[in-house]
Formats: structure tokens, sequence, C-alpha cells
């Protein structure tokens, strides 16, 4: 049985349907899917904000699926999305 309590700390590979330069937002994520698995619909972005490393930037999610937290990071070089579950 999965622990609700501890927080996923490594990070999973996902699919994730976002919409570019929408309003004010220059990204926002509508819904993910894990490999196998059904779409997640995001209900709410809580935050985002853009961490820089070296010589690239990972943008950052923390967004609601329901009663569920997700924290969803975008990779601008690879393309790629990785979720965390808080």
């Amino acid at each position: 049985m999965k622990n609700i309590n501890k927080p996923t700390q490594t990070g999973e590979k996902v699919e994730v349907m976002a919409l570019f330069n929408y309003s004010q937002l220059p990204c926002q994520p509508l819904y993910f899917r894990k490999k196998g698995a059904d779409e997640v619909e995001i209900t709410e972005t809580l935050n985002e904000r853009i961490r820089f490393i070296g010589n690239s930037a990972k943008h950052i999610f923390h967004c609601m699926a329901g009663k569920l937290s997700y924290r969803l990071e975008f990779d601008p070089q690879s393309l790629g999305w990785t979720l965390y579950e808080d």
C-alpha cells in the first residue's frame, strides 16, 4: 500500500497537454498522463516559478488535480515534463 503521508521524491516522466502564451501566463498545464494510465485533469495551478540551473531553466508548476497536489517540471531544452507527487 502506498504511503500517502510521504511525498514521492523521484520524478516520473509524463505527457502533458499545456497552453503556451495563454493570457498572462506563459504556460498553463491542463492535464497530464502517466505511462499506461488515464489522463488527470489539472483543476488549479497554485503557483509557478523558474529555477535556473547553469545555462538552462526549469519551469515549475504546483498544481491541484481534485484534492491531490502535484508538482510538474518542464525542461525547455528536452521539452520533457516530470511529475512529482506532493
